[in-house]
């Protein structure tokens, strides 16, 4: 019997697929689309278990789309731009272009070699001119519409490196190259309106199917709350400062007002607190730890007023305020709030009861905790003895009456700061002129080229600034010498369009072509981790809904249905190089081929959950495919028989097609999928064995089992579809479907109850109606006994399962 050569059978069919172009996608109007997608690889050396999971799963759901008569657009490419390859810069002494093509050409091997039905021919590469120039493209139209602005922003800033660190280069406050302790600093950077969207970005009505826990973190994000802005008066700087609050019925017990470290009011403070010394080490200490788990502040030694009852209450600076949320100060109630009530207790400030619970009998002297529900207001003036919600409107009324406060909506969602203190990334695209100020490059002058004679050291500013031939250039206004804008774009931004481009036949002179895109778009099936539940997602959304505002597309959301995979994880734990826990697919691949991979990544688990690797699992899957193998090897050689059993395994076949196709439909059980696919193979090899089935009924069946297997497994599929005799794709073809004639049971069982106690059972066949039922009982005599000479006063029939009669 001839060997299972998996090599030599991945590596033709591989060579085939891409030389007949058999995955390229071709617009047709005229053909109902099938968009899927799984989330573009970051270049950084080669794909790990989580990618071969993520594109095996999507890959599955592109191919049996193909054979279920959909126009299929399954393309790939890569997020090219990002830091890494700066560090890789740094560390290797290897220009960051060069580490990036060197790692998508490994990529692009290993993907190919795990036989994925990629339309290579729209291949995106976002570290690309031809692709980062669109990006520039649509920093000016936002820019055009007000979406896009320049502000202050903090920033993680190494005194030792002189240089701008990324989130991710700072470890417990320390700069990850130098190990100095890294401070804040206020920068100008580049900003995108996204709050504008706020409100429609939290509509998730237009879209399909969605993890409900992404859809919740979404909306954390944005953080909607609405409530009350209010203005306590802080006499000794003679400031008004606003508060927001959605609890504006607890105003009565606010004890102390509580302000971010990075409030302007601070600036004011300073000149007449006598605290002045222990502010600025407070403040100090803040700039140093951006986050805190710990609640800290201090006194500022100044008052502001409550504008609810007049009361004088203290000013602190407390570390865990946030300016970017709100107004950048809080009215503190500690008696009806947790976090300030722990506030409170640390620095012994007063706690004052306002809201009643409808629980208590009386109002306790003291709590043990805040009570944060509502209730009934009391210690609140004229407002006493009204509920909570009742009193947040009537409260809101009044304010606003005295001009000193009004309703409002507050977002936790931020604007998008695109700017990046660093080299590979792409240019934003601004000119400054001394004599015209801001100036956007004019569109014909597009792309902005990233020099690529650059010194990369991780020390000092961005190394765009050291490069004069980049920084000089001349006004397009004036003419006058001018600079060039040194910050590269957030690589979110490459990302937030990518597969429009993908969607698009057209790569010349514009974007995307509308009409394509609009075509493919939305994307059918989204596939990706959990990790991108909230950035990329709510980026991916505002673009669109920017891009359909301007008039560039048609639709409102870019991912209809959203898949998130689970992690790959081994001994308990992430694979991760740190934990020694890697299995490298190459060596996989090498040992067992790609078939036998994608086998083991989607029967071991359900996609949505984490999948424990498993070397026995692995050697399961190779038997299986072997037994595939072997099993077509002996039908080939199979004698003509009778045929006595040829109607059981239609009734297998057909039951199984239709398990696995309710398996991919539905919520892609494929793990469910490949087990009733071993089962038909347990069941047909075995009256194969017994030469219970004509060899034209087991050549059948055995083409329509190829079909099923081919998404999961395919190059073993089209090298036996092949072997018996086809000389076209088995990807060409149609997936099968099933008859329901072979689908009805030939016998049931249906009990016989008599006034509600089993009296037998009777053996029928499916749809028997109820005298047919009756009939059969009279024929038994341990069961008629029971009916026989008394008066039949009821029936309860449930078809196919069950009869109860009622006698007397």
């Amino acid at each position: 019997m001839e060997r299972y050569d998996f090599k030599n059978i991945e590596l033709k069919w591989q060579e085939r697929w891409e030389k007949e172009k058999i995955y390229a996608a071709k617009y047709d109007k005229n053909k109902e689309k099938y968009y899927v997608l799984e989330m573009f690889p970051y270049t950084s050396a080669q794909i790990h278990m989580g990618h071969v999971r993520n594109y095996t799963i999507g890959d599955v759901i592109a191919r049996y789309k193909l054979m279920k008569g959909f126009n299929v657009l399954h393309p790939i490419g890569y997020d090219a731009f990002g830091l890494p390859a700066e560090n890789a810069a740094i560390k290797k002494k290897i220009p960051p272009k060069e580490w990036t093509y060197r790692n998508i050409e490994t990529i692009r091997k290993q993907l190919k070699r795990l036989g994925i039905s990629y339309c290579w021919e729209r291949e995106v590469i976002t570290c690309d001119p031809e692709y980062y120039r669109w990006n520039q493209f649509f920093f000016l139209q936002l820019y055009k519409r007000n979406l896009v602005y320049k502000k202050l922003s903090p920033v993680n800033w190494c005194p030792s490196c002189q240089t701008v660190l990324a989130n991710e280069q700072v470890i417990d406050g320390r700069c990850w190259r130098c190990n100095s302790e890294v401070v804040q600093k206020e920068l100008e950077q580049w900003f995108v309106k996204i709050t504008e969207y706020a409100d429609r970005l939290l509509d998730f009505t237009k879209i399909g199917n969605w993890p409900e826990r992404v859809i919740t973190m979404q909306k954390n994000w944005i953080g909607k709350s609405e409530g009350c802005e209010v203005v306590f008066r802080i006499p000794e700087i003679n400031e008004d400062l606003k508060i927001f609050t959605t609890r504006v019925d607890t105003i009565f017990g606010a004890t102390y007002l509580v302000i971010s470290p990075h409030h302007p009011v601070i600036n004011k403070i300073l000149k007449v607190s006598p605290f002045k010394g222990e502010i600025e080490k407070f403040l100090n200490i803040c700039r140093k730890e951006r986050i805190s788990t710990e609640k800290e502040g201090v006194d500022t030694g100044i008052v502001a007023v409550n504008p609810a009852n007049n009361e004088k209450i203290p000013v602190w600076i407390g570390n865990y305020v946030l300016m970017e949320y709100g107004t950048g100060a809080i009215m503190a109630v500690p008696a009806h709030d947790q976090r300030d009530f722990e506030f409170a207790k640390k620095y012994n400030l007063p706690v004052k009861i306002v809201i009643k619970n409808p629980s208590w009998k009386d109002i306790p002297s003291s709590l043990e905790k805040a009570y944060e529900e509502d209730g009934i207001l009391v210690n609140s003036g004229k407002f006493d003895g009204l509920e909570s919600q009742k009193a947040r409107e009537e409260i809101c009324k009044w304010f606003k009456e005295r001009k000193i406060g009004e309703k409002k909506v507050y977002y936790r969602l931020r604007d998008w700061c695109i700017s990046r203190q660093r080299y590979w990334g792409t240019p934003i695209p601004i000119i400054y002129c001394k004599k015209c100020g801001i100036v956007p490059v004019p569109e014909e002058e597009l792309p902005v080229m990233l020099p690529e004679n650059v010194e990369i050291t991780g020390k000092g500013e961005s190394p765009l600034k050291n490069c004069p031939e980049f920084v000089n250039t001349v006004c397009p206004k004036c003419g006058g010498p001018a600079e060039r804008e040194t910050d590269t774009m957030d690589t979110f931004v490459d990302s937030s369009w990518y597969f429009l481009r993908y969607s698009s036949g057209d790569w010349k002179d514009k974007p995307f072509d509308k009409e394509e895109v609009n075509y493919w778009m939305p994307v059918d099936q989204y596939i990706g981790g959990i990790e991108h539940a909230i950035l990329h997602l709510l980026y991916s959304r505002f673009f669109i809904k920017a891009l359909k505002d301007m008039g560039y597309v048609e639709f409102d959301e870019p991912f209809e249905n959203l898949l998130c995979q689970g992690m790959v994880i081994k001994d308990g734990a992430k694979m991760s190089k740190s934990k020694g826990n890697v299995v490298d697919p190459e060596d996989i691949i090498e040992k067992y081929g790609a078939d036998t991979l994608r086998l083991f990544i989607l029967f071991a688990a359900p996609p949505e959950v984490d999948l424990e690797w498993s070397d026995r699992g692995i050697e399961g899957c190779w038997r299986f495919l072997n037994r595939v193998w072997n099993m077509h090897s002996r039908l080939e050689k199979y004698d003509e028989t009778n045929g006595i059993e040829d109607e059981e395994i239609l009734k297998t076949l057909h039951s199984t097609i239709k398990d696995v196709t309710q398996d991919i439909e539905k919520e892609y059980h494929l793990n469910t999928a490949i087990a009733k696919l071993m089962e038909f193979t347990n069941k047909f090899s075995k009256l194969i064995e017994e030469k219970k089935i004509s060899k034209n009924t087991g050549i059948n069946c055995w083409k329509v089992f190829l079909k099923l297997l081919s998404p999961f497994a395919p190059h073993i599929a089209e090298e036996l579809w092949e072997r018996i005799g086809e000389n076209f794709s088995i990807f060409h073809t149609h997936w099968p479907s099933f008859d329901e004639k072979y689908l009805k049971k030939s016998k049931i069982t249906i009990v016989v109850q008599v006034n509600g106690k089993v009296r037998g059972k009777i053996e029928g066949f499916p749809g028997m109606k109820e005298e047919e039922v009756i009939e059969k009982i009279m024929e038994e005599p341990k069961i008629k006994k029971w009916i026989e000479g008394k008066e039949i006063i009821k029936k309860v029939f449930v078809p196919d399962k069950i009869i109860n009669i009622v006698v007397k």
